[in-house]
């Protein structure tokens, strides 16, 4: 990410584009407040008064394809077009005023995931140089991301002033992750106080930050639970629910037509869906996403046209399938479900295997920092503790310790060049741990044995880090697993349930019901909605919102989503 995005993040750009807006825009739209931040962190090229008002002008485009096709025609399709033009239209506004705002939000939470991590290397870099400028310089260097990007950017800033940029870095995200300001503050005192206090400071950042990262979560844990019960309420059960009641609402005389059907279950309630499920995201406090994995990575050969090619042939197959199992309604549903969650398995399950193989990796690296550490502390050599560690450390991370020794050897590098260097062991670990690990050992070449307690530490680190994500989850764990098994399975259960018991009490009296060829699809998709959208609140409550990850799990809820729904309607209704 550039710099001005890194600015932008924490309100370091200038605020000029924020105040006002741009001429002849201005005139038309006013910019709100942290508009602009929003849009230069998501990298926005445009103003953002061109953005917001764009975003107006394509909605109010859209809203009259809806208004000439009423205009043109009257038939349930006009009803149709015109009504989702009219959501649309709204939903375009609204992601153009509110929606710029909570990407960029979104952003900032999968940033201050790698808080503790970041603050972690700035207390190791303060005690292997007693400065804060050279451990700023240190941090900066040994991380990725907007936050390793940020911290650079206000250490730059600051490097021809008597600052080391850390105490304005903190005030730029007290506002986020106000743990993270006190960290910063106790590790830029510790520069200036004797050995035995600094130890003392820079222990209490660094268990600090991981208390306030507990805390944090745990709030948010607690107050999820009220919206997320509504949500669930309000967007599964109820709207399930009343597909059984829609004969009896045709028999109290309130018109119950396809087209109103097709607009509350494929268009309204949809619509409000993604707008709670994207609220209840924006305010999960950090997220511990994992590792982007590039497509270029050479263990992911899976391209789109493969992926949609499996899912053409999984949608055919559920179209005959369907055929000849199923209401004549249900094989389009079968083949909708089937080829959209094939496709999303098929694109995503390389990453899936590269970030689980990763992973793996990372589980060893405390218990080799420890024992490499250890070593160090007792006067051996870095090179020379790490090629011993190799044989105290579990696989896979012993096998890439070994081939770091082996580049080293022949190539004649330091330990950092073989790790990160060109075609280095991490070039195909995508692992910002691996790296951070990586840059510390390399540093703790040059200073030798005072090194290794740090080293050590770094191993402590990392097992009370991941005790903290482990907590988080735990406590994350009740909520996000109703979301994650309504999607995949109770869901579609009672969707399918329900619309077979409407047919039954249309069909068994004198009460008048829409007709199951028409109700079956309609909620159909809705199921498959719920599916895609409850699996992604879920994954993005549970490990932060990563397009990969929920990727595979969508696919994965599609497949079961179809299946259960399926089934539920034949089984329903061969029992009433």
């Amino acid at each position: 990410m550039s710099e001005s995005a890194a600015e932008a993040a924490n309100g370091g750009a200038a605020e000029g584009a924020d105040g006002g807006a741009a001429e002849p825009l201005g005139r038309l739209v006013t910019v709100p407040e942290g508009y602009g931040r929003a849009c230069r962190l998501l990298g926005l090229s445009m103003p953002p008064e061109t953005v917001l008002a764009g975003s107006y002008a394509l909605a109010v485009a859209v809203w009259l394809v809806g208004v000439a096709a009423l205009a043109v025609g009257s038939g349930p399709l006009a009803v149709v077009v015109g009504a989702g033009s009219a959501v649309a239209a709204v939903g375009l506004a609204l992601g153009g005023r509110y929606g710029v705002g909570l990407a960029a939000q979104a952003r900032r939470i999968r940033a201050l995931g790698a808080a503790p991590s970041l603050v972690a290397t700035l207390v190791l870099g303060m005690a292997l140089w007693p400065s804060a400028e050279r451990a700023a310089a240190f941090a900066a260097s040994a991380g990725d991301g907007l936050l390793a990007e940020s911290l650079d950017s206000y250490r730059r800033r600051a490097s021809r002033t008597p600052r080391s940029g850390l105490d304005a870095f903190g005030q730029g995200w007290a506002d986020e992750f106000p743990a993270l300001e006190i960290a910063l503050t106790r590790i830029e005192r510790a520069a200036v106080v004797t050995a035995e206090e600094r130890a003392e400071l820079l222990d209490a950042a660094r268990r600090g930050i991981l208390h306030g990262t507990r805390d944090e979560m745990a709030a948010f844990a607690a107050d999820l639970r009220a919206p997320a019960t509504a949500l669930y309420a309000f967007g599964v059960l109820l709207p399930l629910a009343m597909v059984a009641l829609l004969p009896a609402v045709g028999a109290a005389g309130v018109p119950v037509s396809l087209p109103l059907l097709v607009v509350t279950y494929g268009i309204v309630l949809p619509s409000g869906l993604v707008a709670a499920s994207a609220w209840l995201l924006a305010q999960r406090p950090v997220a511990f996403p994992p590792a982007p994995v590039p497509r270029r990575h050479p263990d992911v050969s899976t391209g789109s046209l493969d992926a949609l090619g499996a899912g053409a042939a999984a949608a055919v197959g559920g179209w005959l399938a369907g055929g000849l199992f199923l209401p004549a309604w249900a094989p389009p549903i079968a083949a909708l479900g089937l080829g959209a969650g094939s496709t999303l398995l098929v694109y995503y399950r390389p990453v899936k295997e590269v970030r689980d193989h990763v992973g793996a990796v990372e589980d060893g690296l405390p218990a080799a920092l420890s024992a490499i550490g250890r070593r160090v502390e007792r006067g051996e050599s870095v090179e020379s503790a790490f090629d011993a560690a190799v044989d105290a450390t579990p696989e896979p991370l012993a096998t890439v310790l070994q081939r770091t020794v082996e580049r080293q050897g022949t190539l004649g590098v330091d330990i950092e060049t073989a790790f990160r260097g060109d075609h280095g062991t991490l070039s195909t670990l995508p692992s910002p741990r691996l790296r951070r690990g990586a840059v510390l050992l390399g540093a703790a070449a040059d200073i030798g044995p005072p090194a290794g307690e740090t080293i050590a530490t770094m191993g402590d680190h990392l097992d009370e880090l991941a005790e903290v994500e482990q907590e988080t989850r735990r406590q994350l764990s009740q909520v996000t697993g109703t979301l994650s098994n309504t999607a995949a399975f109770f869901g579609p259960l009672v969707g399918g349930t329900t619309v077979a018991m409407s047919a039954a009490m249309g069909t068994s009296g004198p009460i008048e019901s829409v007709s199951t060829a028409s109700l079956g699809p309609v909620i159909g998709w809705y199921c498959l909605v719920l599916a895609v959208v409850l699996t992604a609140l879920s994954t993005g409550l549970h490990r932060g919102l990563d397009r990969a990850l929920v990727g595979y799990r969508a696919g994965l809820a599609l497949w079961s989503a179809t299946t259960v729904y399926c089934v539920a309607v034949v089984a329903t209704g061969l029992v009433v």
